[in-house]
């Protein structure tokens, strides 16, 4: 099996490259299943319920938020009780609309559970822990005998707290990939017992910018430290960053795992 995760999708310029080119490479590449983060999908700042229709068309099987996934919140709160495909971090409170983690079935049939989660660390939302959380689904959903493969969306700020899950995960999750600081880090790979890790799949948006915006903004409140104008995304053309892994069918553990970028860097 084949699975890829696209970083989070930062304003129109991410919209598109999602909307443009996941059809085709899904074909080209022969994608079994695919997840996207759209926690600043719209105008930066979380998503909404038109746009969600654009990538779940485009290809996408399930989509992934974060700490931003209210920020439409009279839109998205309605929508997300109902379209169990978009998923908020599993760690908020019980009584927050929506889910966490979803079982979901390939065009083949398998069953994939996917669990988003988000970090404690340098975080405001005062989640609970989101290690017990992924050991209980874990336990509950076990690889190979209930699923086909598991997908963790690891939502965090700190390096640090997303290598520790994917040690503590190692060997029992198909894939553990960290999202949310919009910068692809170069350690994607197969853990020593099998599970596939990058710390960050990095953005999909113009990276012409700083993480996704355009630079002017932030510059100004790094130089003055006055935040005299709103974070706007960068309209430049997007590029597409992830994680692209392959799972062997007997185990559920990864053969491979790479970095995706499309297109390439120059």
């Amino acid at each position: 099996m084949k699975i890829l995760f696209l970083g989070d999708v930062v304003g129109r310029s991410g919209r598109d490259a999602v909307v443009e080119h996941l059809p085709r490479l899904r074909k080209e590449m022969a994608i079994d299943f695919a997840i996207v983060n759209v926690d600043n999908a719209c105008g930066g700042f979380g998503v909404n319920p038109k746009t969600c229709k654009e990538f779940f068309d485009a290809g996408a099987d399930v989509l992934t938020g974060g700490d931003h996934v209210w920020d439409q919140r009279d839109l998205i709160m309605p929508y997300i009780s109902m379209e169990k495909r978009l998923l908020r971090p599993e760690n908020f409170p019980e009584r927050t609309p929506g889910m966490g983690h979803g079982v979901f079935s390939t065009a083949s049939g398998k069953k994939v559970l996917v669990i988003h989660l988000l970090g404690q660390v340098f975080h405001k939302e005062h989640t609970r822990c989101p290690f017990l959380l992924a050991d209980e689904l874990v336990k509950a959903n076990a690889l190979k005998s209930q699923v086909s493969a598991i997908v963790v969306d690891f939502h965090a700020e700190a390096t640090s707290e997303k290598m520790a899950m994917g040690q503590y995960l190692n060997g029992r999750v198909s894939m553990v990939v960290g999202s949310h600081t919009h910068v692809p880090t170069n350690d994607a790979r197969v853990l020593t017992q099998g599970t596939a890790y990058q710390t960050d799949g990095g953005m999909c948006g113009d990276y012409n910018s700083v993480i996704g915006f355009d630079a002017a903004a932030p510059l100004e409140r790094f130089l003055t430290k006055i935040a005299k104008n709103r974070l706007e995304p960068a309209q430049g053309p997007g590029t597409l960053c992830g994680t692209l892994v392959e799972l062997d069918d007997a185990t559920g553990l990864a053969k491979s795992c790479k970095a995706f970028t499309y297109p390439e860097f120059t």
